[in-house]
């Protein structure tokens, strides 16, 4: 691959509806790390993100004619909405959510802001990680993805209110743990 190519989605695309190998390899190697982390944001286990991965490259090789170029970016997008969809589908066929409504009151109460600043980012990744799967995957759909409860309802099959009370127990869950954090590595003077 010329640095032409490296460097250009379009004529990457151009290449790979072509059948060109090397632009599938480029393709693969320039976005895998990126949709691991998307896909691990989901999935625990490591042998599951990499089936998933695999699923999700199969999908995108096997769909890219139907992409239609954006401008930079929307083949990153592209590929991260079908990687996002192929680790739901995974997490709805093999996960068991045990959502638990909350009362009204308790819906209405406020999120806990808790200090996150001297906390490392792989210390609050892996706290997120920790969460229940159900947890987790609303929590990172609507805080990460930016999905609205409507849109995770739809995705995940439940009611809006579901998706706003699981979310509400994934940040009191998240706020305790980053409490205790705080409260164990603060350093008394």
């Amino acid at each position: 691959m010329t640095s032409t190519v490296a460097d250009n989605d379009e004529l990457l695309l151009d290449l790979i509806k072509n059948n060109n190998e090397r632009a599938m390899h480029e393709l693969y190697c320039r976005h895998i790390r990126y949709l691991t982390a998307v896909c691990s944001r989901y999935i625990t286990n490591d042998d599951d993100v990499h089936d998933v991965l695999q699923d999700s490259f199969i999908k995108i090789f096997s769909s890219i004619n139907s992409f239609q170029y954006k401008g930079n970016g929307s083949l990153k997008g592209w590929m991260t909405r079908i990687t996002l969809n192929e680790a739901i589908k995974f997490i709805k066929r093999t996960c068991h959510f045990n959502f638990i409504e909350l009362k009204k009151e308790e819906i209405d109460l406020p999120d806990e802001e808790p200090d996150t600043e001297s906390i490392p980012p792989p210390v609050i990744y892996k706290f997120i990680r920790e969460l229940p799967d159900g947890y987790r995957t609303i929590f990172n759909l609507y805080v990460i993805e930016g999905r609205s409860h409507k849109e995770i309802a739809r995705l995940l099959g439940i009611k809006e209110g579901t998706s706003a009370s699981q979310l509400h127990r994934a940040k009191a869950i998240l706020a305790n743990k980053i409490n205790n954090y705080n409260k164990l590595y603060s350093i008394s003077i």
